[in-house]
């Protein structure tokens, strides 16, 4: 479906935006002196800590099994991915939107004040949504200069699209698709605007394709001139300089020169056919490309990008072993006048299993702060896997690597049989290591007034029943699992 162009919505959200900011700075010190973390959910957090971040403390925030006051036939559905915070537009409270992958639809969940679930509806079902949405990003005036509109991915499908979401708009359209033309057809993780601080004036919009197939996963770039504009630039893939695509032949401690190059006349193509121009245009063939982040802390830094590619096993398309089997983190460094140049370089290898990454398990969702790049696994399931999935931390300073939680899947709890069940008669079962996955870790400390504070959503795949599939006036495609945000309060930005 072709997407006008959204300058006259752009002009509308700028309106809006700005009263978002008025209204921010009215009511700030009542609204984050009011925010009290706690757990607001009936189920526990489903993850912990590990040794070295005793410290950083965790509350589960909402789950599937919580029956919220406002909206009593609102069920939190499964497979929590992306997601992001905004305070509300009157200064009192806050919403969250949450991508729930394997539903294809989005949610929106209204706190109170004291950041307590409240009320929750759906601003996209699975008609809508129409592929499985990954991550995404929130954006926000603030931040990108343009906004606040939400980016879900569209995962599954070559011809997958970005949607557009509006975080307050009435929700009456729940089953229309809102796929952005102009950020071309992917199979996507994510699509993260850069900082407004990158590029004044311009929109720069990258994306990562997640694809295993032989043209492989793509790093993509979209570039306007104009902020905020995401229908009237061009689409590029990023290749070397020397032209070499495969992704094996790139070690750690080295730098490579790189550059994106112009798909011709993209807006005319299919997915298919923009695939079709990975090998003419020389592209990176990456083992799936996923999620992308940006260092914080404004200037320069908002040019110093990060993205994992999460692996794919030596078999099929890989057997000659030209991508990473076990997940590698990359740095894109981008040149300060001209964001289609730049460096890459593998500074985290997954296939290195005697180096500083020899215990990933397929890295797949990220979050980069000021200083740190914590990084976060999703098992692709080779049957070796020998711990659930941790989240590490990446100093970004010295290149130190540390493990700071591991998904607690309560094996031995009490209550082992509601999170370990298999087959379609849910039949208690010890799942296996690795087999759930973490969505998207977002630091929400400037939301919510708190100083190092995240949110984190979790994919526990093994917690499953009939009444997440039939339960609520929720759009689950299907699905019948469950899935939870929790808050960590007190980890380093």
């Amino acid at each position: 479906m072709h997407t006008p162009t959204l300058s006259a919505r752009l002009l509308a959200a700028l309106a809006l935006s700005a009263s978002l900011a008025a209204c921010s700075d009215d009511n700030d010190e009542a609204s984050t002196n009011s925010v009290k973390l706690d757990n607001y959910s009936v189920t526990p957090v489903l993850a912990k800590t590990l040794p070295g971040f005793e410290s950083v403390k965790l509350y589960s925030l909402i789950s599937s099994d919580d029956k919220l006051a406002a909206s009593p036939d609102f069920m939190f559905g499964g497979s929590a991915d992306g997601a992001g915070l905004l305070r509300n537009p009157d200064g009192k409270g806050f919403t969250l939107l949450v991508n729930h992958e394997d539903n294809l639809a989005i949610s929106r969940v209204r706190f109170d004040e004291t950041l307590r679930p409240v009320g929750g509806e759906y601003l996209l079902n699975s008609d809508g949504g129409r592929w499985r949405l990954c991550s995404g990003t929130m954006v926000t005036p603030e931040e990108h200069g343009f906004g606040p509109y939400f980016l879900s991915a569209g995962e599954s499908a070559v011809d997958a699209q970005t949607h557009l979401i509006q975080p307050f708009a009435d929700n009456n359209t729940q089953s229309t698709p809102k796929g952005v033309r102009g950020l071309g057809y992917w199979s996507a993780e994510n699509a993260v605007p850069l900082p407004k601080t990158a590029y004044p004036g311009k929109t720069v919009v990258l994306t990562g394709e997640d694809a295993s197939d032989a043209t492989g996963g793509q790093l993509a770039l979209y570039l306007s001139n104009a902020l905020g504009d995401l229908d009237g630039g061009q689409q590029y893939m990023l290749r070397r300089r020397d032209l070499n695509q495969r992704e094996k032949d790139m070690a750690t401690g080295q730098r490579y020169e790189v550059e994106f190059v112009a798909i011709p006349d993209y807006k005319n193509l299919t997915g298919t056919q923009m695939q079709a121009q990975v090998d003419p245009l020389k592209a990176i063939k990456f083992g799936r490309v996923e999620d992308i982040d940006y260092r914080k802390g404004g200037g320069a830094n908002g040019r110093e990008v990060y993205f994992n590619v999460t692996g794919q096993d030596f078999t099929g398309v890989n057997a000659d072993q030209s991508r990473t089997k076990w997940g590698r983190t990359y740095r894109l460094v981008l040149n300060e006048q001209n964001p289609l140049l730049g460096t890459l370089e593998l500074v985290l290898d997954g296939d290195d299993r005697a180096g500083k990454a020899k215990d990933f398990q397929n890295p797949d969702n990220l979050c980069v702060t000021q200083n740190y790049v914590y990084v976060q696994e999703d098992s692709n399931g080779y049957g070796t896997e020998t711990h659930d999935a941790y989240i590490y931390q990446y100093t970004i300073a010295t290149g130190e690597l540390k493990k700071v939680l591991e998904l607690d899947h309560r094996r031995t709890e009490a209550d082992k049989d509601k999170y370990n069940v298999t087959g379609t008669s849910y039949t208690p079962g010890a799942s296996s290591k690795g087999s759930w996955e973490y969505g998207a870790l977002v630091d929400v400390s400037d939301v919510v007034g708190q100083p190092n504070t995240f949110t984190l959503c979790i994919q526990p795949h093994s917690w499953r029943a009939q009444k997440y599939k039939d339960g609520g006036a929720r759009p689950n495609n299907g699905n019948d699992q469950a899935s939870q945000v929790v808050i960590l309060s007190g980890l380093p930005r």
